[in-house]
């Protein structure tokens, strides 16, 4: 590990040298490169600095505490050594985690599909605010959220909602929400006050770039049709909504939000191509045993991962057996408690695997 980190040390020193050159900055490319390589080595430079400060604090204090006599000093020097120790303990954990390998996804923008399950209009309902509950959370991080597609039901609730969030990040916090969102209420429709339970199911998909994945077109057939819904100057008067269907899979994509068949177009392509690249991440993550036992339910669509339950005001992740009872505070967007959790939990579970590799 150490090694590794030295090597980290130089490689840091050359970015910065290279960053300092006047050509550099005439070439933006390069330029934002090395920025990257940059932060992301520096927070790994800074802890590891910080535990030779503290390794060099121990041999010092060990060393005047063999020379010292004055009984105050003493206490002094073995209070600084204490607290230099706890300190190396901390920063080794530190370092093991940042020095994970990183998901090449993480910084990604994300496509998120909800869709309710089982539980009919109810289902619907739930989607809608869970729905809002990503958008919530996105505009406490600072991110956008942009509309792909939408299917309601006609009383506010959503069969299917298809949405973009834009944000860097923004996969390295949402990806453990993929699976089966369960709650139980009860339904305004039920007189007899009976709780019922409802699915829907979420998936988080890192927005796939040509470069991530190479969509033939020759694969794909376009129908397009009148918008239908609410309001608009173009709904049922223009052919602007796109159907797209993945000829060698099934999957049909259907975009109408904008005004513009163009657009819908593009969008149902940047759909189709995050889901496909995101089948074959399923793939590689299913083919790798060890890749599937250190993630924390990012890989099984089909997996119960959360109750919401509205009698008791408490949300449970299954996953890593977290219970909180703050209900309303959650759907109104404060998941980073959770997120922070199971983002803690895939690293120690990371760890593990690594010691057992090693």
């Amino acid at each position: 590990m150490f090694d590794k980190l030295e090597d980290i040390l130089v490689r840091l020193e050359e970015i910065l040298n290279e960053l300092n050159e006047p050509t550099v900055a005439n070439d933006t490319a390069r330029f934002q490169k090395l920025m990257k390589e940059q932060s992301e080595l520096q927070p790994i430079a800074d802890a590891y600095n910080e535990y030779k400060s503290c390794k060099e604090t121990v041999e010092d204090s060990l060393m005047m505490l063999d020379e010292e006599s004055d009984d105050e000093m003493r206490e002094m020097l073995k209070e600084e050594l204490s607290e230099a120790k706890k300190r190396i303990e901390e920063l080794e954990k530190e370092l093991k985690i940042l020095l994970l390998p990183k998901d090449p996804n993480d910084e990604k923008n994300v496509i998120v599909e909800i869709r309710a399950g089982a539980g009919g209009d109810e289902a619907a309902l739930f989607a809608a605010e869970i729905y809002r509950m990503y958008v919530k959370y996105a505009e406490s991080q600072n991110w956008r959220c942009e509309m792909l597609s939408l299917n309601e039901n006609g009383i506010g609730g959503f069969k299917e909602v298809t949405f973009m969030i834009n944000g860097q990040g923004a996969y390295s916090k949402l990806k453990y929400e993929s699976g089966v969102h369960r709650v139980q209420r009860v339904p305004e429709t039920e007189s007899g006050g009976r709780i019922h339970t409802s699915t829907i199911t979420v998936a988080i998909m890192p927005e796939a770039e040509e470069i991530d994945f190479q969509l033939d077109l020759n694969d794909c057939k376009f129908d397009v049709f009148r918008a239908s819904g609410n309001g608009g100057q173009c709904v049922n008067t223009t052919d602007s909504a796109v159907r797209l269907t993945h000829i060698p899979t099934g999957i049909v994509i259907s975009c109408q939000d904008e005004k513009s068949q163009l657009k819908n177009k593009d969008k149902a392509l940047k759909v189709l191509r995050s889901r496909l690249y995101d089948m074959e991440l399923q793939k590689r993550h299913d083919a790798e045993a060890e890749a599937r036992r250190s993630q924390v339910g990012t890989g099984d669509r089909s997996e119960k991962i959360r109750t919401y339950n509205f009698p008791q005001g408490r949300v449970t992740d299954h996953r890593i057996k977290l219970t909180l009872h703050r209900l309303d505070g959650i759907l109104n967007g404060d998941l980073q408690e959770i997120i922070d959790s199971l983002i803690a939990a895939d690293q120690m579970a990371k760890l593990a695997n690594q010691g057992m590799d090693s």
